[in-house]
């Protein structure tokens, strides 16, 4: 048994990844901000014989992300950290010109500072058991998406310390993972009043991830449609 951190779980690609991370065996750490979708979430994970600590609460706050980690380490193996929470910033989204700075400051906060803030508290832990850190991005950090400047512009520079992180470790593996457009609370939000049913379930983009987990890929960016398809690593 290993355990995971997976933030942000408590509805979307997060629960649909801690949910299956449990079917796989694994124990784990889960937190969000929405105290009641993350018992949710837990309820799920027990109703499969899994084990999980829910802990509600807010990535950004260092006393919250401090104790994730003691809880992870406090279980079996603490060898997985996923950094999946993520906050979209206004709905709809502005233009540069008009986005809000103190907003701005927010997003940076939760997609960008809060994961290092992880990555720094876990790495000592990760490196003995030659763990794996997981930061989730999107294809708004590579592609100049009219109107996603601010959360664009936060999941780029994730990219970019998940690159810097990897040459840097060379005991743990680091994968920044972009799962695609999903039919989520977050992707609703980001285009209200649009329908976004033709949009895939997370569920259905679990296992590009897991995919990443159990085969032998080097540090690295991947996306779940490559990794669905066999492309990844040929």
């Amino acid at each position: 048994m290993s355990t995971a951190i997976v933030t942000g779980a408590s509805r979307g690609f997060g629960r649909a990844l801690a949910v299956e991370l449990a079917r796989a065996g694994w124990d784990l750490v889960i937190d969000a901000r929405g105290e009641p979708e993350l018992s949710d979430t837990l309820a799920m994970i027990e109703d499969l014989g899994g084990e999980a600590v829910a802990m509600p609460g807010d990535v950004t706050d260092p006393t919250h992300a401090g104790r994730l980690v003691e809880a992870a380490v406090a279980g079996s193996g603490f060898s997985l950290l996923v950094n999946n929470a993520s906050l979209l910033g206004p709905s709809p989204q502005p233009r540069l010109a008009d986005y809000p700075i103190g907003v701005f400051e927010e997003v940076l906060a939760a997609n960008l500072i809060a994961p290092l803030r992880l990555v720094q508290l876990a790495l000592p832990h990760l490196r003995q058991n030659r763990g794996t850190v997981i930061n989730i991005t999107s294809d708004a950090a590579v592609e100049p998406y009219e109107g996603w400047g601010g959360y664009g512009a936060s999941k780029a520079g994730l990219e970019q310390l998940s690159s810097i992180l990897a040459a840097e470790e060379s005991d743990i593996t680091v994968y920044w993972f972009d799962p695609g457009d999903m039919r989520t609370a977050m992707h609703q939000d980001a285009y209200p009043g649009e329908d976004i049913s033709d949009r895939p379930l997370p569920e259905t983009r679990v296992p590009g991830l897991l995919g990443l987990l159990s085969g032998d890929y080097p540090s690295g960016r991947y996306l779940a449609d490559e990794m669905l398809s066999g492309v990844a690593g040929t």
